[in-house]
């Protein structure tokens, strides 16, 4: 946060990364989402495009659906605009989008079909503590996290996802993370390698994840083509906004 000077520790087994205890989160979330973060709409279509593609292929449409740590609600009610009967659960952002579709408003025993939780793990103060409320909700968690990248990272500077302007990303993960938490957990891991996960008691043949992201790669390699390649502004407006905020 331009302001204060933190240690960051590496597991020796799993490559996890995390801050020392975050004494700063309070005033780091003065506001939930940050002036950095103008990809939250992008992004939430992004999401309930992939999602829905998950749940009429492996998961029951019919069923009800969580979305953990939810913020606004656009997901939640772009999920319901689809069809499908999710529920908001997040005791810390205003829902503004899905106020009638919380958690609140259900059975405490109530059990769902698939939990989402994006923008979510790397938040996280107290990971494995935060993974077994979700799980008591669902036997399926669908998440976004981006993984370190291949290369070992020596400071903040070498891996944007770090994002030590906003002070809200504490906790980083590898594969190697996610591997640990699934086989803690007797579930199955399935990934894209990248920035979604899914850790599920279902067994699949195929990874369901790397199919959908090689599909939509293909799907907006295409639309850029035909517009084209009209290139978003997503990258260049976060580093002028970057630039802006030192």
């Amino acid at each position: 946060m331009s302001k204060y000077d933190v240690e960051y520790y590496r597991c020796v087994n799993c490559d996890f990364i995390q801050t020392e205890k975050p004494f700063w989160l309070k005033e780091a979330y003065g506001e939930t989402i940050t002036n950095l973060d103008i990809g939250y709409v992008t992004r939430n279509l992004s999401f309930a495009e992939t999602t829905r593609m998950l749940i009429r292929q492996r998961f029951n449409k019919k069923a009800s659906f969580i979305d953990y740590g939810g913020g606004y609600g656009m997901f939640t009610r772009l999920m319901r605009d689809q069809g499908f009967s999710f529920y908001l659960e997040d005791p810390y952002c205003e829902n503004i989008f899905a106020k009638q579709f919380h958690t609140g408003l259900l059975p405490k025993e109530t059990k769902f079909e698939l939990l989402t939780a994006f923008e979510v793990f790397e938040h996280l103060d107290n990971p494995i503590e935060e993974i077994d409320k979700m799980f008591a909700h669902s036997s399926s968690i669908l998440f976004s996290t981006e993984l370190q990248p291949n290369n070992l990272t020596k400071k903040a500077e070498d891996w944007w996802y770090f994002t030590p302007e906003t002070g809200q990303h504490i906790s980083l993960y590898t594969y190697k993370t996610l591997d640990f938490i699934a086989k803690k957990y007797n579930v199955n891991l399935y990934s894209n390698n990248y920035n979604l996960h899914l850790f599920t008691d279902k067994k699949f043949s195929v990874n369901p994840l790397k199919f959908i992201s090689l599909y939509k790669y293909y799907k907006d390699k295409l639309f850029n083509m035909h517009f084209q390649n009209k290139n978003s502004l997503l990258q260049s407006d976060y580093a002028l906004i970057k630039k802006i905020n030192k």
